[in-house]
């Protein structure tokens, strides 16, 4: 999984598709390359390297780079390790063909050795690698166009995949397939951009075409789009515009793109509310829930399946739900879901949460939920990606491009967004209160404001960051709707900064965990005025006696816990169920900097990519 970038035209294309890898860099990769049909003697040159994209430029310095045609690729790794060797592209044996591929080819094993048993010889360790070198061996062997031998090889194909082809043979087309693994068209004046993204194609084009599973992209010099499927069905076209504003992918002056997009949440709030909570702050309003009414009224049950942060989202989702709605919600990881056998009805509501709309397992777990009759709920962030087409309805949270890997505001808009959700039915229901209502929906309309005042404690944390850059361990706790709270932080240090950390409900503290407090243990615990602060509170003194060191988050003008407490974070006063959208806000703050002073890189942790799009 990771970056693609393809460009056909009249330019040059190998600054378009280094800018375009630039653009993908967030995704998380060990590996870069390119490959062009040159302008000088039509040769297919494909160079790469292991690192950065930077290193890549470098080692092209003195390269024949010229042509208009052109692929390029980030790779994190799966089959292979991270090497030259093994980055993409990848040519086939003769050097006629040169391939880019997300995803994962599962029976690559299989094919890999009936291809070399016909004698052909494998420069990688890749999966990747194999599907190429099929291609060909199936072009030459049968005497097929390009298009042709790649629907018959992808008919041989288990797996994901997400390709782009070249052959130095046909050197004014590019071909591009996709199958559980992203893949966009961008079309301008006599010229296509391939991305995984709309983000390399945005400067350049907001034509749009996102392909379908099964489908094949041609793209040729001087002709318009063509989409098959892998049977030779041609497709309709459905051009979509892309909103996406350049300044949202660009760091705004900011040292990294994760402090950018922390300070972004209360604008990114104001725009996932506007127009669903009307400027009164009285009413919710959700399309889904109108358009839709009878069958998320008569839903038995929720089941929320989600992985990572968007699976915190979902634990807050829950009690929100539960709390308003009573029905009754479970949450599921994907990954897990898709594979148990779970019992599933026409009867249940599956919401699917993913930032990118491109979750491998999350993907998997809504197609299993469907083929079992549930209806289908996505909350997605990345407009016209895979899950939002595969749902029956669903919700965006319209937080914008979030590019640092660890993801700060996409979870905000994730929890906003099932708060409405959770008002909205609530309200169609009868089970909630008029007075609750209105003050639940007043108080998050105030929740950006809140933020705002939150992220003034930014120089704040960054002091306390340095004091605890030493710790090898970390704790984080809370209660009710405060414990996936202590979840996310603990993931989002571990994220970034790479120090061990884990969350757990404060009065689980007590069965375990406590064993591990020490002078040396940081504790982060949310402590703040809700029905459950002297439970915490006793939690606290527990860790102290035994030497623990507290950082605790208060509400403003707390005068208990600020005196045990070894630090103090205030947050403002907000009602229960909306305080997730606060109190994470702090620990976001303290991720960054701790992992800023220990010099790891922010945006990009290592083994990490932004969009999970293989298992």
């Amino acid at each position: 999984m990771c970056g693609i970038v393809g460009y056909l035209g009249k330019r040059k294309a190998y600054p378009i598709l280094i800018k375009g890898l630039k653009r993908l860099e967030y995704r998380g990769y060990d590996s870069a390359g390119v490959a062009m049909i040159s302008d000088k003697d039509m040769s297919l040159n494909v160079y790469k390297s292991k690192g950065k994209v930077a290193e890549l430029e470098n080692y092209c310095t003195d390269k024949d780079v010229s042509g208009g045609v052109g692929i390029a690729h980030t790779r994190w790794a799966t089959h292979g390790e991270p090497s030259s060797k093994n980055a993409h592209p990848h040519y086939s044996e003769s050097k006629n063909l040169a391939i880019i591929h997300n995803g994962i080819i599962e029976n690559y094993a299989d094919i890999k050795k009936n291809l070399m048993a016909k004698g052909v010889v494998f420069r990688s360790d890749t999966d990747t690698e194999v599907l190429v070198q099929l291609v060909e061996y199936i072009q030459k062997k049968k005497e097929l166009d390009l298009l042709t031998a790649v629907q018959v090889a992808l008919h041989q194909v288990i797996g994901a995949y997400a390709i782009a082809i070249l052959d130095k043979s046909d050197p004014e087309q590019i071909i591009a397939a996709r199958k559980q693994s992203p893949l966009v068209v961008g079309i301008g004046e006599n010229e296509f951009f391939l991305g995984s993204d709309a983000s390399p194609i945005i400067e350049y084009t907001d034509r749009v075409v996102y392909l379908e599973d099964g489908n094949i992209a041609v793209m040729r010099m001087g002709e318009e789009l063509k989409v098959v499927s892998i049977l030779n069905e041609e497709q309709q076209l459905e051009i979509k515009k892309v909103n996406i504003n350049l300044g949202q992918i660009e760091k705004g002056g900011y040292p990294h793109f994760m402090l950018k997009e922390i300070f972004e949440q209360p604008a990114c709030l104001t725009n996932c509310m506007r127009g669903r909570v009307n400027v009164e702050a009285d009413h919710v309003t959700l399309s889904a829930l109108i358009d839709y009414r009878r069958q998320l009224l008569n839903a038995k049950r929720v089941i929320i399946v989600a992985c990572g942060t968007s699976w915190h989202a979902g634990l807050i989702g829950k009690q929100t739900i539960e709390t308003l709605c009573r029905i009754p919600v479970e949450v599921e990881y994907a990954s897990e879901f898709r594979y148990r056998n779970p019992v599933v009805s026409k009867d249940d509501v599956v919401i699917a949460i993913s930032q990118s709309g491109e979750t491998a397992d999350t993907l998997a777990a809504v197609q299993l939920a469907k083929s079992k009759g549930a209806f289908i709920y996505g909350i997605c962030n990345a407009i016209g990606s895979s899950i939002p087409r595969a749902t029956n309805t669903g919700t965006y949270i319209h937080v914008g491009p979030e590019i640092g890997v660890a993801s700060t505001k996409a979870f905000t808009g994730q929890v906003t967004v099932l708060t409405m959700f959770a008002l909205a039915l609530a309200e169609a229901k009868g089970t909630i209160k008029r007075e609750d209502y209105l003050s639940i929906v007043k108080g998050l309309s105030e929740i950006p404001q809140m933020i705002t005042e939150v992220l003034k404690s930014n120089d704040k944390v960054a002091d306390l960051a340095r004091t605890f850059t030493y710790a090898r361990n970390f704790l984080y706790l809370g209660r009710g709707f405060s414990f996936p709270v202590a979840l996310e932080g603990a993931l989002k240090l571990k994220e970034i900064s790479y120090i061990h950390a884990e969350g757990y409900p404060a009065a689980e503290m007590k069965h375990g965990p406590i064993a591990l407090i020490d002078s040396d243990m940081p504790v982060v615990v949310v402590a703040t005025h809700t029905a459950l602060y002297e439970k915490v509170l006793s939690n606290i003194q527990e860790i102290k006696a035994r030497k623990g060191r507290v950082i605790a988050l208060v509400t403003k003008g707390d005068e208990t816990i600020s005196k045990i407490a070894d630090e103090v974070i205030e947050l403002p006063d907000v009602m229960e169920c909306l305080e997730p959208l606060v109190a994470t806000i702090p620990l976001q703050l303290l991720a960054y900097h701790i992992a800023v002073c220990k010099g790891k890189d922010v945006d990009q942790p290592r083994n990490l990519a932004k969009s999970v799009t293989v298992e």
